[in-house]
């Protein structure tokens, strides 16, 4: 099978069984959504959903965010991983957003990039979900399930694994590819123990085949 056959086959299975995938975090625009991304790093998008109604009730925008001290802030965020580092970023993020961009979320990667906190996964998955744009965030789940799966071979990074999926992965697809990737690893190609049996790429996956290296 040639990996051009193996991410049609992959992408015809998912595009069957999961038309509806789509971001678990609760967000109800750009702002919420950055947001809601900075925090789940390294925890939970449950986690997340728990402590973002608050939070985005007491700052419902950048300008009023970016009013709010740090300690302010992390009042609201204490219970999810790395808070204080969050807070500052989540604070700074805000002023950057306020002063350089009229308080509205940038729609490229670049400019997102600009913000504390803000790095490239964060910046691809904003942009995939908002705006529809073609770009691949590769998280730890995508990271394991892409090389298992054999869509990516011998990624050392997630810049690596992000170009190799989007070489083959049609553009229109990718938005929506992030989703399917990231769930599979999340509830069934984990990562202490894939649920094998549960699976339906199995013909298809390297890891399953004894291929995986």
């Amino acid at each position: 099978m040639t990996t051009k056959q193996r991410f049609e086959h992959i992408i015809d299975w998912f595009a069957a069984n999961a038309p509806s995938a789509e971001s678990e975090l609760n967000y109800r625009n750009p702002f919420e959504l950055l947001v809601a991304v900075m925090l789940s790093a390294q925890c939970t998008d449950k986690r997340v959903n728990m402590v973002t109604p608050a939070l985005f009730s007491a700052y419902p925008s950048a300008k009023l965010m970016a009013q709010a001290s740090v300690e302010d802030i992390l009042s609201f965020v204490r219970s999810v991983s790395y808070p204080r580092a969050k807070a500052e970023h989540l604070s700074g993020m805000a002023k950057r957003l306020v002063e350089t961009y009229h308080g509205e979320v940038p729609d490229n990667i670049d400019d997102l990039q600009t913000l504390p906190g803000v790095g490239r996964k964060t910046a691809n998955v904003v942009c995939a979900v908002i705006w529809n744009q073609p770009t691949m965030a590769v998280d730890t789940h995508i990271f394991r399930v892409s090389e298992r799966l054999g869509l990516t071979t011998n990624s050392r990074n997630p810049l690596q694994t992000e170009r190799q999926l989007t070489k083959y992965i049609p553009a229109q697809l990718i938005p929506k590819a992030h989703h399917w990737l990231l769930l599979h690893g999340r509830y069934i190609c984990q990562a202490r123990k894939p649920k094998c049996d549960q699976c339906g790429l199995t013909a298809y996956c390297r890891y399953f085949t004894g291929s995986y290296r």
